[in-house]
């Protein structure tokens, strides 16, 4: 039967719900706060975790929100509470919930919520990098703050910075949960119409203008003067200004200017110094997701090297420096290898 990860602060809801589930032929973990679950989870991977909402240490919504950012709710989620609100089930729902229990929880009720989630698991996403759980730099903070500006806007963005910062990141900032974002090869090769029809009500992002060839300035031109008809917003990026970009490679500059309607300035990794520990710490949590290798955290040492180091390739250099050879999680630079059959490092402990 199914592994099922019960969170409750309360030792009888606890004591009771395990004694149901166990009955019904599953096996059954117990968590007494958030900290725990998130061990639990780390270590176990259950098929279902049921979550209360109402803990001392952080409420279940919070928790559920890091599982979501950190590319980890790829299990089922039942929130349970006896204070819950409408507002609050929504919300959890919105962002990745499959339901809500209401405390006290009829016996039938649980059983067949249980049921349903195990008949209908989440398939497991593919971990992806995000910024919505960031921002302790500055620079970060005040972009996301500008970005949160500009999404009331749906006049055509160029992002401006150094190659290698993944602008697609904060693109997606850009959309509304649940809204389509396009920024594939396929964007300026399939049918306009097609993209358009897939793209309505979110963002058609276009990565490295400096790439483009005429035929496919043509193709973009077409989008953007058609993006509003279906509510869709064309967001681009250049590493190079607009005279650089006309000059030396022959991009209209009538179409660049209308790209450019409205600008923003993506800062460098090196100025993200506060945020990059955080950026490793996720990466290797969605290693761990993938099952590239064991639960692992990295210690202070390492993260203060990569928190100290010039990123001179910015982002797309921090998966290079934080790797997988062997199942070691080697930091490239600083040469750090850490091994789970170490008796330095055992399973379990940070490093």
């Amino acid at each position: 039967m199914a592994h099922i990860l019960v969170v409750d602060d309360e030792v009888g809801i606890r004591e009771l719900l395990s004694e149901i589930l166990a009955d019904e032929g599953h096996q059954v973990s117990l968590a007494d706060s958030a900290g725990e679950a998130r061990r639990q989870r780390e270590r176990q991977r259950p098929d279902l975790v049921l979550l209360d909402i109402w803990m001392p240490d952080t409420d279940g919504i919070t928790l559920l929100k890091e599982w979501a950012a950190n590319g980890q709710l790829n299990m089922p989620v039942v929130m349970m509470s006896g204070h819950g609100t409408i507002e609050t089930a929504v919300e959890a729902t919105r962002i990745g919930a499959l339901d809500f229990l209401e405390k006290p929880i009829a016996l039938q009720r649980l059983l067949v919520t249980v049921k349903h989630a195990l008949r209908n698991p989440e398939s497991p996403a593919a971990p992806q990098l995000g910024l919505t759980a960031l921002g302790r730099s500055p620079a970060l903070a005040e972009v996301k703050k500008r970005l949160s500006q500009l999404a009331q806007s749906n006049a055509a963005l160029l992002l401006r910075g150094e190659r290698g910062m993944r602008p697609e990141l904060f693109a997606r900032l850009l959309a509304a949960p649940g809204a389509p974002f396009l920024g594939g090869p396929e964007l300026l090769t399939e049918p306009p119409s097609e993209v358009l029809a897939r793209a309505a009500g979110g963002i058609l992002f276009v990565p490295d203008l400096p790439r483009l060839g005429r035929g496919e300035q043509r193709q973009l031109e077409f989008l953007l003067g058609r993006a509003e008809k279906h509510r869709a917003r064309v967001v681009s990026f250049s590493p190079l200004d607009l005279r650089t970009l006309t000059e030396k490679h022959e991009f209209d500059p009538e179409l660049g200017a209308r790209l450019a309607e409205l600008t923003l300035r993506l800062p460098a990794l090196r100025e993200l110094a506060e945020d990059v520990p955080d950026l490793a710490s996720l990466m290797l949590a969605q290693l761990v997701e993938a099952r590239a290798c064991p639960p692992r955290r990295l210690a202070i040492a390492a993260l203060n090297a990569l928190r100290h180091h010039s990123w001179p390739g910015n982002l797309a250099e921090l998966p290079l420096e934080l790797t997988i050879r062997d199942h070691r999680i080697v930091i490239s630079h600083h040469r750090d290898q850490y091994h789970p059959n170490d008796q330095r490092c055992p399973k379990g402990q940070d490093h």
